[in-house]
């Protein structure tokens, strides 16, 4: 299995927050329409003094199917929620070891 975390540092407009919120609710609905995608979970930064806002933890099967995720529709769709206010993503992907 492989982990994926990604971070994502938003514009900190009124609007990105609410952004933020919608994205993290479509993500946490990926992993019933999007193969390979075991699990997935989402948090919004509570502490003001980070400069990170948003973060997604993703278990996949393989690295294959963390390019299939990146290009599956519903995933696109999700992104697209804060794209207008992303200004920056930082992202980690590795493989679980038993």
């Amino acid at each position: 299995m492989t982990r994926h975390i990604v971070m994502f540092r938003l514009d900190g407009s009124q609007e990105s927050a609410g952004a933020a919120r919608r994205f993290c609710d479509a993500l946490q609905s990926l992993p019933e329409v999007i193969p390979g995608l075991i699990s997935m979970e989402t948090g919004i930064n509570e502490n003001p003094a980070e400069q990170w806002h948003v973060v997604l933890t993703a278990t996949l099967r393989s690295f294959a199917d963390i390019a299939q995720y990146a290009s599956h529709p519903a995933h696109v769709a999700a992104a697209a929620i804060i794209a207008p206010y992303r200004t920056d993503r930082a992202c980690v992907d590795y493989n679980l070891t038993d």
